[in-house]
């Protein structure tokens, strides 16, 4: 016998028809039909007796149905131990600033709700400097860009998100509408991170790929910064959607053209400690991250990005 046979004969009881309980628990009447069958024939005894006004147990049924209902109970407070016997302990996360824009007060929120007692450290920092506190293990795990699966790593592959570039409206500094071509940038003044952060080595990479160098206005290590030179005119820049995520007028200040080249793209890499350094809370919020994620991209809440499946 199943809890789940024990709530279908309850609720059975309790409205009195199949067609009724059926609508109820969410389950075609066939379905609900065969598991009671199912269930009478395990206790080699009739439970209800069938009309064309509905069901009503038998004797047997009616004894049956107390003690189901008092098993339903326990297995119900059994549930709620087991959830108030709550994970503890700390955990700390890195995410660089256009990932923490989309994915950080999510992942804050969810942890809060599924994990109360786990205290959540969250590093926002460029992927370089996560990197770097990764290998150092000051942090149990980050999402990264530009990742070393020979580091004792687990890696798994998040989500890619297509890059874009990014304007002022106000004062453009480049004609772009719709799509834009690497070669079309030629001439164009771009803000861009540093040489060792993530974006940058995309950037880097695929500017070689198109055999020509860009014209770099400004090197900013911080994306507030980055994005109010952007903002001011001062040059456009290669971001992915995220850059703009804590901009509520973002439509009304920055025009946006997305990169054609299809290998252009940035990979979000769940990055952490190997399995068996990391606590329980630890493992727990890698969990919720992924899943964050997920929801964020289903529910199209994460411009320009689509969830992969590649880990090491």
């Amino acid at each position: 016998m199943e809890l789940r046979q024990f709530r279908y004969f309850v609720r059975v009881v309790e409205l009195g028809s199949m067609s009724r309980a059926a609508l109820d628990l969410g389950v075609v009447q066939s379905a609900l039909s065969q598991q009671i069958s199912r269930l009478e024939g395990e206790l080699a005894t009739r439970l209800l007796q069938r009309s064309a006004k509905g069901v009503v147990p038998t004797e047997a049924g009616l004894a049956f149905f107390r003690e189901a209902q008092l098993t339903l109970r326990h297995a119900d407070e059994a549930s709620r131990a087991a959830q108030q016997s709550r994970l503890s302990g700390s955990v700390s996360v890195g995410l660089a600033p256009t990932t923490a824009s989309v994915l950080g007060l999510p992942l804050v929120q969810a942890m809060r709700e599924r994990y109360p007692d786990v205290r959540l450290h969250v590093v926002e920092s460029l992927s370089g400097h996560l990197s770097n506190m990764l290998n150092a293990r000051q942090l149990d795990l980050a999402v990264l860009f530009d990742t070393h699966p020979a580091r004792r790593w687990s890696v798994t592959g998040l989500l890619e998100e297509k890059l874009y570039l990014i304007q002022s409206k106000r004062a453009p500094v480049a004609e772009r509408s719709g799509r834009v071509r690497l070669p079309d940038l030629k001439g164009v003044p771009l803000i861009v991170p540093s040489g060792p952060h993530g974006l940058r080595s995309t950037i880097d990479a695929a500017f070689a790929r198109a055999r020509f160098k860009p014209v770099i206005a400004a090197e900013i290590d911080g994306l507030a910064m980055l994005m109010d030179a952007v903002d001011a005119g001062l040059g456009a820049t290669l971001q992915p959607w995220a850059a703009l995520g804590r901009f509520a007028d973002a439509e009304e200040r920055f025009g946006l053209c997305e990169l054609a080249e299809p290998q252009v793209r940035r990979l979000n890499s769940l990055c952490s400690l190997s399995d068996d350094e990391l606590s329980p809370a630890a493992l727990a919020a890698r969990v919720v991250l992924a899943a964050c994620a997920r929801d964020l991209v289903q529910a199209g809440r994460w411009g320009g990005a689509r969830l992969t499946h590649r880990g090491s």
